[in-house]
């Protein structure tokens, strides 16, 4: 299918490419997320009176049932929030190392380029788990920007737990992976797998203990897991298996609401998550070192472009290393690497007849894929982008006896390797590369998205970025076209350039430039967002071919009906 929405496509037709899926539309309000009846959920809630705020954590609740493998309420995530009198912040739930946690933790297996650890402790069983923010980020956001009580907004989710939803082909495939270390944890099998193997496709998944838990926290809120006795169920649960993390710790946590990064690029404001979320930094950063370069002109796909952005990214990520960490264990240059100086500074070293390694910059004066995103719009302008986590697929796979809640394996985020920037340490708040952006033209929401796809996802939504405002592509375009990743350890090019006049041209080109090259199936994960159409007005909604998302628009509204009206001057007056 080619997507065709007249107005949809800032570029005005530059780009006529089939799309898997098809955008939605409304005028009322737009929710957007990795699953219909997420998106689903936050519909309904729009509809009955909630705003943006509302309707994302009804639908980040509805994904925390319906898409198990990627969000759990003892997760990490943050939500970015600007509402329609300009008020900005950030909610930083994200995950912090438990107390007793030390540095040579794990024992790491070299060069742990991606954190392995002998007997892949810090991903599989108690360990892997670290303090989650979830819950007390989601209730807080309510509480302070939402318009409805929480067991409103958490209604759909207890639904859909209790009476249960059907496996889709994606879920299957998901369960199929993660087999082997769901089948270790009878609490988790017991809901997921059938006499310990995938349900099939069609096949409904009821969680009853979950939809109690979530029954509770509805009526007692985030009190119930923080200092009460799903908190107490953790740490029972930690003490009886070797685990790290004790009720103390979980009553202490802090989530944290914090300014946003702001950064200027082609006439619009990007505005999302400072650290610990390394993204929107990375961003800012790329985007900006590729505006010294004539990339319209160039094209979506031609070897220069993905050149480029192969180079920027490797910059990105040089910096990501030496400066990413917990705010409040590192000193993070933001100012600098995120301005027009030092983007300028690094477009200067970028050849682009050659790929080169790269260090990180020196200032003046001195994730994995399984994570979850989804958008919320209403009619005010009040506009949310929110991703959210358990890390891998099903996290640790552990679900806490009687509780029905799956745990994060979070701790697999750090590096195993101490005296390093983001090594571990008691306390530390996790490093992220989430990248829940909003993105304003005229100081007026315009966009927002972002995906799955731990390391991948800061880079995955820096395309997608620049697909709509550099190359003109409708949104759902610029969500499903190929993309493109390189930390430096080789260049990964998404299967679909042969569309855009074939991978082994591209890839010839960019070998001779000295580029490895890979083909991948995909890169990050299930993309979605939305947008404000420039013209109409209208919201445009969008997710991408890698998951199960789905937009919903809402549009209509009340009937205009003056008192004293009868049927038959209602009847007249229509005609």
């Amino acid at each position: 299918m080619t997507t065709t929405l007249p107005g949809t496509a800032t570029g005005r037709g530059r780009h006529d490419f089939p799309t898997v899926k098809q955008p939605a539309v409304g005028s009322k309000g737009m929710v957007t997320s990795n699953h219909p009846l997420a998106s689903l959920a936050g519909t309904e809630v729009l509809v009955n009176g909630g705003n943006a705020v509302d309707s994302a954590i009804a639908t980040m609740f509805a994904l925390t049932v319906v898409e198990p493998m990627m969000v759990t309420i003892f997760g990490a995530g943050f939500v970015n929030i600007r509402m329609a009198d300009g008020t900005a912040v950030v909610i930083d739930n994200y995950a912090t190392v438990p107390h007793a946690a030390t540095p040579d933790l794990f024992d790491p297996i070299p060069p742990a380029h991606n954190h392995e650890v002998e007997g892949d402790l810090n991903a599989l069983g108690h360990k892997a788990v670290a303090v989650g923010g979830t819950l007390l980020g989601w209730c807080t956001a309510v509480e302070k920007f939402g318009r409805l009580p929480l067991a409103d907004v958490m209604a759909p989710a207890i639904r859909f737990a209790r009476h249960g939803f059907r496996v889709s082909p994606y879920l299957n495939n998901i369960i199929t992976l993660e087999l082997e270390g769901m089948r270790r944890f009878e609490d988790t099998a017991k809901v997921f797998l059938r006499d310990g193997d995938p349900p099939g496709v069609g096949a409904t998944i009821v969680r009853e203990e979950y939809a109690d838990t979530l029954e509770a926290i509805s009526t007692s809120g985030a009190e119930y897991l923080y200092h009460g006795p799903l908190g107490r169920a953790i740490a029972d649960d930690m003490a009886a298996n070797d685990g790290l993390i004790t009720m103390d710790e979980i009553e202490d946590y802090e989530i944290f609401e914090r300014p946003p990064v702001r950064g200027f690029v082609r006439g619009h404001e990007i505005v999302a998550p400072p650290p610990p979320s390394s993204g929107a930094t990375h961003i800012i950063q790329m985007l900006k070192i590729l505006d010294h370069f004539p990339i319209a002109e160039m094209g979506f796909a031609s070897p220069d472009y993905t050149h480029l952005l192969s180079e920027a990214m490797k910059i990105a990520f040089a910096d990501r290393t030496e400066f990413m960490a917990d705010p409040a264990t590192a000193d993070i240059p933001l100012d600098w690497l995120t301005s027009d100086e030092y983007a300028a500074q690094r477009a200067d070293e970028i050849s682009l007849d050659q790929s080169q390694d790269y260090a990180p910059t020196i200032p003046p004066d001195r994730e994995h894929t399984s994570t979850t995103h989804c958008c919320a719009i209403d009619e005010n302008g009040n506009v949310v982008a929110t991703t959210n986590t358990l890390h891998y697929g099903f996290g640790s796979k552990v679900t806490v006896p009687g509780t029905g809640m799956l745990l994060n394996n979070n701790m697999q985020l750090m590096d195993p390797i101490p005296g390093r920037t983001n090594s571990i340490a008691p306390g530390k708040r996790i490093l992220s590369s989430m990248s829940p952006l909003i993105v304003l033209k005229d100081d007026q929401p315009f966009m927002a998205l972002g995906t799955p796809g731990g390391l991948r996802i800061f880079g995955a939504v820096a395309q997608a970025v620049a697909n709509v405002i550099v190359h003109g592509m409708t949104l759902q375009q610029a969500m499903e076209a190929p993309r493109m990743w390189d930390r430096g350890l080789g260049l990964e090019l998404e299967q679909g350039f042969e569309v855009f006049g074939g991978f082994e041209a591209l890839s010839s080109d960019l070998a001779g430039r000295g580029h490895e090259i890979q083909q991948v199936y995909k890169v990050a994960g299930g993309m979605n967002g939305l947008m404000r159409d420039p013209e109409t007005g209208l919201f445009i909604g969008a997710a991408c071919w890698r998951a199960d998302g789905a937009p919903m628009g809402y549009s209509g509204g009340d009937g205009l009906i003056q008192a004293g009206d009868t049927i038959d001057a209602m009847r007249r007056t229509s005609g």
